[in-house]
């Protein structure tokens, strides 16, 4: 048998995935609580150890492949110009690339910002600003106040190319880490984040897993070669657009409740449609990926409940009897293990999924604005239009628990006081069972058409 594992170190738990590659099928999936805090290869050596017995058939492992979310991820900083310009594409290569974004600023960076990056706890900044041939000054202002500041951490420069020479100047004196790469838009509302998502990727894999004690388990698993969130989105992307003969699903949405975040991930144009619909503002990616560190059933729970008044939060919760939202979010956020024991607390759980869904669907799709004119009402598009999304694809412990995870993501069309926004509007529901959409983003680098009939035949 030749068998392919693939692992996740995610924030929570350690999932491993067997792949026979001659019978072309999944063999078994295994998980166990991440030991990040201790030694990484505790938590894989006990998920491997579950896998094995359960699978005694599946002999000697040939490959291995692994991505990790491990040690609270990724984590970048977000510099631009004009917030709703350079400041947004900066942002969004640092999410297309996995990252969460942890700070996003603009304009001149000040003293106070300054001692804020140097009190975080980013792994990479991303600095950009200005058009190519137009406004310099800002970029180097702040290349200036990094170089002096010292942070300890990689520069990616994806700013104005005429401000590059300079820049280089700047950091190379302070023998700084930097990068320069082709500016995130290099055109007024064009994006080019292909670069910068490369050198994302790279000094992931050989800093910051080193950084966090994950490269410990690399002797074993072999290079861990991207964040989790980036294969999930290149799996989400290769389930839509379909592999040689191999047919696709088209347009799709992956939303993925976590622990500590819900990432929402789309693929597909977005453009208006319909005719006399603007579109305004900056170009959207086809592959676009969102990240809320507000909406998590954990380690957020009590910024999570903070969102919604007890009145609202009933909306969600099935139960009407008196319950303490605060103390039931912090329980959970005090004990990110804690799995609940009661029909109540299982709602209790299940309303927080749910206002997880909504709200995380919310800030990822387009909105339609009506502008009332003397010539008559002028509509304006702003972000993607998911109405005609074909799938919906949920991943994450509570979907996957769930004895009715339908319920959970019937919120993402929900219609009733979201007029304004492009949600998907009759999408089939499927659900990620066996935990492998990161998973087959590894499988797929290599055997990309395996990893796309893999996710056709498992997601149910």
């Amino acid at each position: 048998m030749s068998v392919h594992l693939l692992v996740d170190f995610g924030s929570t738990y350690t999932k491993l995935t067997a792949v026979d590659l001659k019978k072309e099928e999944i063999v078994g999936t295994s998980r166990a609580m991440t030991t990040v805090k201790t030694d990484v290869l505790e938590g894989f050596n006990l998920a491997l150890e579950k896998l094995q017995n359960a699978h005694p058939e599946m002999g000697d492992i040939e490959a291995v492949s692994a991505c990790s979310s491990a040690a609270g991820g990724l984590k970048m900083a977000a510099i631009g110009l004009v917030e709703e310009l350079t400041a947004e594409a900066a942002k969004r290569a640092c999410l297309g690339a996995g990252a969460l974004v942890e700070h996003v600023y603009t304009h001149h960076l000040s003293k106070k910002e300054i001692k804020q990056l140097k009190q975080s706890n980013i792994d990479i900044v991303l600095l950009a600003g200005g058009t190519d041939g137009g406004n310099k000054e800002c970029i180097i202002h702040n290349a200036k106040k990094l170089a002096d500041a010292n942070l300890g951490v990689p520069i990616i420069v994806a700013g104005n190319k005429d401000a590059a020479d300079e820049i280089d100047d700047i950091f190379s004196a302070a023998t700084i880490e930097y990068y320069i790469v082709d500016n995130v838009m290099p055109k007024l509302k064009k994006l080019c984040v292909e670069e910068a998502k490369k050198v994302i990727r790279k000094i992931f894999i050989t800093k910051i897993i080193e950084a966090k004690g994950i490269n410990k388990a690399e002797e074993k698993t072999g290079e861990i070669i991207m964040p989790t969130p980036e294969s999930v989105l290149m799996a989400a992307e290769l389930l839509a657009k379909g592999h040689e003969d191999v047919e696709g699903y088209g347009e799709l949405m992956v939303i993925d409740i976590g622990g500590a975040t819900t990432d929402v991930h789309t693929i597909g144009e977005g453009s208006p449609k319909r005719t006399e619909v603007i579109l305004k503002g900056l170009e959207e990616p086809f592959a676009k990926r969102t990240v809320e560190g507000d909406l998590g059933m954990r380690y957020s729970a009590n910024a999570l409940v903070s969102l919604v008044s007890p009145y609202e939060f009933k909306k969600y919760y099935e139960y009407h009897e008196e319950n303490n939202i605060e103390e039931s979010a912090k329980k959970r956020q005090d004990n990110v293990d804690y799995l609940p024991d009661t029909d109540e607390e299982r709602a209790f759980d299940r309303a927080l999924a749910r206002i997880c869904t909504d709200y995380s669907i919310s800030r990822h799709v387009g909105t339609v604005e009506v502008v009332y004119t003397p010539l008559g009402n002028m509509y304006y598009q702003t972000g993607k239009d998911l109405t005609d999304i074909k799938y919906v694809i949920g991943t994450g412990g509570v979907l996957i628990n769930s004895p009715d995870p339908k319920q959970i993501l019937k919120e993402v069309n929900k219609k009733s006081d979201k007029k304004l926004e492009l949600r998907p509007s009759d999408p089939s529901f499927l659900i990620d069972e066996k935990y492998i959409l990161a998973a087959m983003g590894l499988l797929g680098q290599k055997h990309p058409k395996l990893a796309l009939k893999l996710m056709k035949r498992h997601l149910k």
